[in-house]
């Protein structure tokens, strides 16, 4: 005999209101998620049928759920990323798309009573420059209604890429030893991270993975060193509150030693 849903659909919640107090009442809720947002183009494919642009367009939508549900856990600080400086060898229409989407957000999340209410401050890390002038905008947009808040951060990476983040910060670095504000024999790993993107931001404690695959793309390398690493199979789409719960279950389950 089958199952009724809405039994089904209660047993879920008992479930996953279980697995939250279990994450609440444990501590060491991590204070930095980094996720590297994958398998829009799959989960359309796949799941649904339906062309990539659909997966986009709920990958956006999931989007919106997990800065919420992150909020609900007290997570400081979200970054994702959303757009890599490789993305944009894809095919011009799927681009577009991509970017208009990245606008939308960006203006949403600055009009969302809860980051207001949060105090949550949005920052694109990336390549300004490479970016059409609609998603600059929603970008100056979104920073300008945030700037003076400090509680929460989302940071959107967009047109982004840990090799080139890295060697920005080392131009910079450069700049002030041939202007003489710097001396060679000065630089270290802090004086690089205070050239980095996240400046002023702590490390990710935990960085998170969707679609299965397992490597990090050219993600946050320099704030990575000793951050924790999550893979699951799940698409983007499909990632639901309990499988951001069961992640966090699992970083709290991990003794972290920072090479001690």
């Amino acid at each position: 005999m089958q199952v009724p849903k809405v039994v089904t659909d209660q047993a879920y919640e008992m479930y996953q209101s279980h697995i939250r107090k279990e994450v609440l009442a444990e501590g060491g809720i991590p204070n930095h998620l980094a996720i590297i947002m994958d398998g829009n183009r799959r989960y359309a494919r796949e799941i649904m049928g339906a062309e990539p642009m659909e997966g986009h367009r709920l990958g956006k939508e999931k989007l919106d759920e997990v800065v919420h549900w992150c909020l609900d856990l007290n997570i400081k600080v979200l970054t994702v990323f959303a757009f890599s400086t490789e993305n944009f060898n894809r095919e011009a229409g799927e681009v577009d798309y991509l970017m208009e989407l990245l606008a939308r957000s960006m203006r949403e999340f600055a009009e969302d009573e809860d980051v207001h209410s949060k105090h949550v401050a949005i920052r694109v890390i990336g390549d300004p420059e490479m970016l059409p002038p609609e998603v600059q905008e929603a970008m100056e947009y979104a920073y300008s209604r945030t700037k003076d808040y400090d509680d929460f951060h989302l940071n959107l990476a967009i047109a982004y890429g840990g090799r080139q983040d890295i060697a920005n910060a080392m131009k910079k670095v450069a700049k002030d030893v041939l202007e003489g504000k710097l001396d060679i024999d000065d630089i270290d790993e802090s004086v690089i991270s205070r050239n980095i993107s996240t400046f002023g931001l702590p490390d990710p404690d935990l960085v998170l993975r969707t679609s299965g695959e397992i490597r990090i793309s050219n993600f946050l390398l320099w704030q990575m060193a000793y951050s924790e690493l999550y893979f699951t199979d799940i698409y983007w789409p499909g990632f639901r509150y309990i499988d951001l719960l069961r992640a966090i279950r699992t970083y709290q389950q991990r003794k972290r030693r920072f090479g001690r």
